[in-house]
């Protein structure tokens, strides 16, 4: 399985969103669906025609797994290492250590000023190297059948 730069970023914000996101392999077309699971109040009418084109056609489709908490947890703690202001530092590290970090995290994020954009920027990195990890995994199973 290869993918352009372009389909790649367009997985990976789709993942960074809370979507399920489908490739098709013969096609090459991608689907993103909401993951009801996440938002059990959602209309899955909306989604219906997509989900029954993926669960009718499945061996067509890979589907790319979105980070797990423990993940996205990890990126925060390496993205405080690229901070070059220690305060900074301190204020997130200390934020992941208390009860609710994803939501401590994102409220020091928020008022940071320029660095809010860098964490941006480098979440987005971490999930194109996630997507471009889910695609070599792919196909060196490929090439091992």
């Amino acid at each position: 399985m290869e993918l352009t730069d372009k389909e790649i970023n367009e997985i990976a914000e789709n993942l960074d969103c809370g979507l399920r996101c489908f490739f098709n392999l013969k096609t090459r077309e991608i689907k993103t669906v909401l993951n009801l699971d996440s938002w059990q109040s959602a209309d899955e009418e909306l989604w219906e025609d997509a989900l029954k084109e993926i669960e009718d056609n499945s061996s067509d489709y890979f589907e790319f797994e979105g980070m797990s908490s423990r993940d996205s947890f990890n990126s925060m703690v390496d993205f405080i290492d690229t901070i070059d202001n220690l305060r900074l530092q301190e204020r997130l590290t200390r934020a992941l250590n208390k009860s609710k970090p994803f939501r401590n995290f994102k409220w020091e994020i928020d008022n940071s000023g320029d660095y809010r954009q860098k964490w941006f920027d480098y979440k987005k990195v971490r999930f194109i190297e996630w997507v471009k990890a889910q695609i070599e995994d792919f196909n060196t199973a490929k090439i091992q059948e």
